[in-house]
């Protein structure tokens, strides 16, 4: 069983980086192809608080055509942005390591140095 949760995304070179840094470091993280396996709303919620965000739309890719199709604008609310991640996953900003109680962006991939021991 590992401590780290990766939720990645294969065809994202920084997800990638990000997987290969760990693996680098003797881990192997759970891997979790949110595209295919999309996180629910709670779960977002979570990882919100784990990466110690001040708001969901911290988490959005607000670049992707998705994040207009939603509807989404700055001023959405947190449970617009949940909902509109939950329905659309590739406005999830990616790749996010979890340990534990804490969460890293892994933008850039050495980022999640911070969560390693």
């Amino acid at each position: 069983m590992t401590d780290y949760t990766l939720f990645h995304n294969p065809r994202c070179s920084k997800s990638r980086q990000t997987l290969a840094l760990l693996e680098d470091n003797g881990i192997q993280p759970t891997i979790v192809k949110y595209l295919d396996d999309t996180p629910d709303a709670a779960t977002l919620k979570t990882l919100v608080k784990k990466l110690g965000l001040t708001s969901a739309h911290d988490l959005v890719r607000n670049k992707e055509a998705d994040y207009k199709t939603a509807g989404l604008s700055a001023e959405s609310s947190d449970d617009e942005v949940i909902a509109a991640m939950v329905q659309y996953p590739k406005l999830i900003e990616r790749p996010i390591l979890v340990r534990g109680n804490k969460a890293v962006l892994g933008r850039p991939p050495e980022n999640a140095l911070n969560l390693l021991d």
